[in-house]
This record gives structure tokens, sequence and C-alpha cells, in this order.
């Protein structure tokens, strides 16, 4: 209940930001060489007088890597070889291809093409996409240590007396390497959302 009450009133207020936590590269193939193109993105769609800042895209990007499917099943909509998905405030690209690592088999890399005439998210013919994720440019992005904080007890409501058999081992998970939007290096602390 209290996370739900918290979820609602951040909702209202907090500004957003981009961030990809489990980063796979993603390179667009026909983006003009050494290209950096600024876009508007929203601080937040609940609160207009929010405003917006400035973001950095290029032809390499990180995105999340379950935003990508080699295979996918019936309702993913995200990223797929073949698939045309939005990239947040960006423009439309489609997957042309991908690369695993050989001993592996994990997904090292994404190629897409992208159309220019979908500048901030929209087709000026009308047509619609299904899926839309988010990314940061690799070129701008600023490295970081996150940490995602799950449920601490393994039941809802451990019995009296019994809490410490029910600590959850995974309610703490520190992920290195995330990826985070260029405007968060100059975070300042002190505007941050208070709680009253």
């Amino acid at each position: 209940m209290l996370e739900a009450c918290v979820r609602e009133d951040l909702n209202q207020r907090a500004e957003r930001r981009m961030a990809v936590l489990r980063p796979l590269e993603l390179v667009i193939e026909n983006w003009p060489e050494g290209k950096v193109d600024e876009l508007d993105a929203v601080n937040n769609p609940e609160d207009e007088s929010a405003g917006k800042r400035k973001i950095q895209f290029s032809g390499r990007l990180w995105i999340e890597q379950d935003d990508f499917r080699e295979e996918a099943p019936r309702k993913f909509f995200r990223l797929v070889p073949g698939r045309e998905v939005r990239l947040r405030w960006g423009y439309f690209v489609t997957c042309t291809g991908f690369d695993k690592d050989e001993a592996t088999g994990a997904i090292t890399q994404v190629r897409c093409t992208y159309d220019p005439a979908t500048r901030g998210g929209d087709s000026p013919d009308g047509r619609k996409v299904k899926g839309t994720i988010h990314w940061v440019s690799a070129e701008h992005a600023v490295d970081a240590r996150v940490r995602l904080y799950d449920r601490l007890f393994l039941d809802a409501a451990p019995e009296q007396g019994e809490w410490k058999s029910n600590l959850n081992p995974d309610s703490l998970e520190i992920l290195s390497g995330a990826k985070l939007e260029a405007s968060l290096a100059e975070f300042d602390a002190s505007r941050a959302v208070q709680f009253e």
C-alpha cells in the first residue's frame, strides 16, 4: 500500500529521465557519421509546467537487453528483426540484424535503420507502431552503479517472531555498468522531490 501511494505521488511530481540498466548496443546503420541531434524530451508528462529538456541522439545508442528478441512471443511489441519501433522522443527504427557472441550465444549488438521523417517520435504518413522503447546515446551516456530494491520479506505478512527467516535474499540487486542520460551528470540533489 505504501509503495502504491508513493508511486502515485511521484507520478504527479517527479521529473523523468532515461536510464538503461542492462545495456545492449544499438547501431543505426543509415545515421550520418558524426552527427548528433538534440531532441526535446518532456520532463513530466503529468505536469506540463515541468517543461522540457534537450537530449542527445547519435548513431550509436544503448537500449535495454529485454527490449530485443531474436524470436519473440506474440504480444512482444519491442525490437525484433524486421519490426519497427519508436525510440522515445526520437525516431522510428527498424531492426535489420544483430550480432551474437559465438561462445555464449548472447546478443552483443542490434542493427537498425531510422526514418528521418519521424523526428520527435511521430510519423507524418500516419503509420503506427505498437512499441516505444527508451534509450541513451552511447557517446553521451553517464556510467552508473544502480541499486534495485525488491520486497524485504518473502511473505507479505510474516508471522510475529518469524521475520528473520522470511527475509528475501534477493531484496537488493546492485548493477554495475548502467548507462544514464547525460543530464543526470549534473543532478542537483537539492531539486529532489521532498515528501511532506
